[in-house]
């Protein structure tokens, strides 16, 4: 009953002073509210485990790759051999399956699209461990013998067919092939666990491999992956060490092409693999939004300090009466957790709606976005939260209060003399505290901002302006020739040309800014390697039509492909600059020779006869890589014996419109002319090329806008809290300001006065900072682009921005100072 007591006695004596509650409630709202935000991305996409039966067992199986320069710490996939080998020959699993994203146009219901699938081995269910919600998983035998049989995700059975209950057993139209769907999965159930929205699978299909990819010179396609659920009692090494002796048989198994590969097997759990990109942004924008806690917290403890010295003569009353000092700290900090709790429900709800909001907007390299939102852990840690900074922020105001001297306050009766030194002193130390760390975060804003406008800044390699494209991938059953799919490309082209406003068309395999490449061994005639026996990468990039001009990529040397270059003609090739320059550096590459594939690889010679720049083939930011360009319709001859007998080029990829007109204008006349030529065929991501580079960008966008949110808010507080600690200062000191002015002080005096005080603490604060901010500079490293952590541009720029509005927060007190009439502050003293 005490504690009941106490509780309402303290909503009591808040309640007296509403302008004083709703501040300090808004205050703790703003700042739990933000981390609670923050916390749920962290807690759906770090922390949370994988919706898989015991996920710490899931693992995922890659090769170390060696012999090819594949970037980072060389981890590749694995291969057709890889899926068969290990599947057959480890000992390590319960169950392990290979899996490949991939694409199909589904049809037979409502209007044809485009959808994002996967294809699995049979062992990827039963690895994953999740039960479907209607029919059944397909099985290994089903995959080996091929079977037309799909698993639809929830969201697809929901939303493409409208949740029917008797889905199992109907057929779907994927490229136009019959498929009988066998099973719909539960709802939270994802896989592959890609980035992003847009890439999630809506359907899976039996791997069920073809012939082309069970060929001998497919042995070095390392674009496939494996899952695989470990036995129980079975340790990550100890699968790595079972994996090591398979991939060591594999790779003794290699044909004479892949004489030069090795490879090292790596098995690591799946949350890991998921997560492992994403940590280092969330971890900074949870890094970033504590630090606006951290000052919302100093201004609640400001706050609270300014009512405990406002009530001394109560307190001091109190203890003459015979009061506790327990009880009177315990009815402090019981205030202020009530405070903290209020604005901690209230920052609650503002984070839901905030995510509610917000989760469409998160870039697209954070994984498990659909499972970030309010749940009862996030509940919970908000709730947490909100009664240790109450506790935190009530303790130093409530012992600041309890050690009021009885004698001396009762003396000072109503007089507005100073407040005591240690008052003053702390309310100082808060203010400097948030004007440090504002200035921490400001200048991470700057340098954030400073890199992206770096990164705008880089030269693509193509003009996306007055640019559309999209992507289009033609079905296999009706387009099974290489003259069925010529037929639909040239007669594409031929009426996209004539369309009004159109300046040029051109199809190709790769486009700028969007990520999609394949790494492609080459060989330049002359060129010997860093190292020997390691292969030579490029982009291969096939190309029909007007491609370079539709692009706007500019022609450094040489010529562009012409009609002539068909096939049964020379083979020619066009490459770009880093190639060139890597290739045969100082030389002119025209009329130079390359081939695909390795020394040992039957491929012809193909002549260079045009120099192209530099193409970003995904965020600006990523450097160049090497790039070649064959006509498409001399493909299957470049690629010589690597080619499928059954192999088409040309029947997927994307369209490339410039126009005279904003491209938008431009969407449904390319929809109606696939159309015309195809009424099935759905076109996929239709966009201007300028909304392209909006997406690659994003990522980089997306942390600037954030940080720079945060430091927004955070100097906004900084602010604040100085402006309150002057002016109550002011407040305190207007007997005093009144004797100087009665014995002749000047109004400018007294302003100058003021402000120097505001602008000690300011200077103080600033100094802080900027220590604080290159100590915390290589958090930012992995996040700048063309600028130093330690810019001194910035850091000065942050530090003075800082300290004049610190100035000018001082200003209104002082001046109000400055407007005291000295008589009537003497007569109220």
């Amino acid at each position: 009953m005490s504690a009941f007591r106490d509780l309402k006695i303290a909503i009591r004596h808040l309640l007296k002073s509403p302008g004083f509650s709703l501040t300090a409630v808004l205050m703790a709202a703003l700042g739990i509210g933000a981390t609670t935000a923050i916390f749920s991305i962290v807690e759906g996409v770090l922390l949370r485990p994988l919706p898989f039966p015991d996920p710490d067992r899931i693992m995922m199986v890659a090769d170390i790759l060696r012999g090819a320069d594949v970037g980072g710490n060389g981890e590749a996939g694995v291969t057709v051999p890889d899926i068969r080998n290990y599947t057959r020959d480890t000992h390590s699993f319960t169950s392990l399956g290979g899996f490949q994203q991939s694409g199909y146009e589904l049809s037979g219901i409502g209007d044809p699209a485009q959808v994002n699938a996967a294809r699995l081995t049979g062992g990827v269910f039963p690895a994953l461990g999740v039960q479907p919600l209607l029919g059944r998983v397909f099985t290994q035998q089903e995959d080996d013998q091929k079977q037309s049989v799909a698993v639809l995700s929830y969201a697809t059975w929901q939303d493409r067919f409208h949740g029917d209950r008797n889905i199992v057993g109907q057929k779907v139209l994927l490229d136009r092939k019959p498929y009988v769907v066998i099973g719909v999965m539960p709802r939270n159930f994802e896989f592959p666990l890609v980035p992003g929205h847009l890439n999630r699978s809506e359907l899976w299909v039996p791997m069920s491999f073809n012939d082309r990819e069970l060929a001998m010179s497919s042995s070095a396609n390392w674009s496939y992956q494996i899952v695989g659920r470990l036995k129980p009692g079975v340790t990550a090494t100890q699968a790595t060490s079972d994996a090591s002796r398979v991939a060591a048989e594999t790779v003794r198994n290699y044909p004479a092409f892949m004489a030069g590969f090795s490879v090292r097997p790596v098995v690591r759990p799946l949350q890991e693999e998921t997560v492992e990109d994403a940590r280092p942004l969330v971890r900074t924008l949870f890094l970033a939004v504590t630090v606006v806690l951290m000052i919302a917290c100093a201004n609640l403890a400001g706050l609270l300090l300014v009512r405990a010295i406002r009530r001394r003569r109560e307190v001091a009353v109190r203890l003459a009466l015979g009061a506790s000092a327990a009880t009177l700290l315990r009815q402090a900090v019981l205030e202020s957790l009530v405070l903290s709790v209020t604005g901690g429900v209230v920052g609650l709800a503002l984070a839901a709606v905030a995510l509610r909001v917000g989760v469409s907007l998160l870039p697209e390299t954070l994984p498990r976005i659909n499972e970030i939102g309010v749940d009862w852990a996030v509940v919970g840690f908000a709730l947490g939260l909100a009664v240790l900074t109450g506790v935190i922020c009530g303790l130093a105001p409530a012992f600041a209060s309890i050690r009021t001297s009885v004698n001396d306050t009762l003396k000072e009766g109503g007089r507005t003399g100073t407040s005591g030194g240690g008052h003053a002193q702390l309310r100082s130390a808060l203010v400097v505290a948030e004007i440090a760390i504002a200035l921490v975060l400001l200048a991470a804003s700057g340098l954030l901002l400073r890199s992206f406008e770096k990164m705008r800044e880089v030269k693509l390699g193509f003009r996306p302006d007055h640019t559309l494209v999209a992507s289009y991938n033609l079905p296999r059953k009706q387009y099974a020739t290489q003259a069925a799919v010529d037929g639909f490309n040239h007669e594409l082209r031929r009426r996209l040309q004539w369309l009004p406003g159109v300046k040029s068309v051109g199809l190709t395999s790769f486009l700028p800014a969007s990520g999609d490449n394949t790494n492609s061994a080459f060989l330049a005639e002359g060129y010997v390697p860093h190292k020997a026996g390691e292969l030579d990468l490029a982009t291969t990039i096939t190309v029909e039509g007007d491609y370079f001009q539709t692009m706007g990529i500019p022609l450094l040397r040489g010529r562009l492909f012409t009609p002539a270059d068909k096939e049964g003609s020379q083979l020619v090739a066009i490459v770009n600059h880093k190639l060139a320059q890597q290739s045969w550096p100082g030389q002119n590459p025209i009329g130079k020779r390359l081939r695909a594939g390795t020394s040992t690889m039957q491929t012809p010679w193909v002549t260079v006869v045009g120099e192209v720049a530099d193409v970003k083939e995904s965020s600006p930011d990523i450097p160049a890589k090497q790039q070649f360009y064959f006509s498409i319709d001399q493909t299957k001859e470049v690629a010589g014996s690597l080619a499928p007998p059954d192999s088409l080029s040309g029947n997927g990829g994307y369209i490339g419109l410039r126009t005279a007109m904003p491209p938008e204008q431009m969407e449904n006349a390319l929809r109606a002319t696939v159309r015309s030529i195809d009424p099935q065929l759905p076109l996929n991501q239709v966009q201007t090329m300028e909304h392209a580079i909006s997406d690659s960008e994003a990522p980089r966008r997306f942390n600037t806008a954030l940080i720079s949110s945060f430091a927004a808010a955070a100097v906004l507080l900084a602010v604040l809290g100085i402006y309150s600690v002057i002016a109550f200062s002011v407040a305190l000191r207007v007997q005093e300001m009144a004797i100087r002015m009665a014995l002749g002080s000047q109004r400018s005096g007294i302003v100058g006065l003021v402000v120097a005080s505001g602008a000690k603490l300011a200077l103080i604060g600033c100094a802080i900072g900027l220590a604080g901010a290159v100590a915390a500079s290589h958090l930012l490293g992995s996040f700048l682009f063309g600028v130093s952590a330690l810019d001194p541009l910035v850091l000065t720029g942050a530090a003075m921005f800082v300290l004049l509005l610190a100035l000018l927060a001082s200003l209104l007190p002082a001046q109000r100072a400055a407007r005291i009439d000295p008589m009537q502050a003497l007569r109220d003293s």
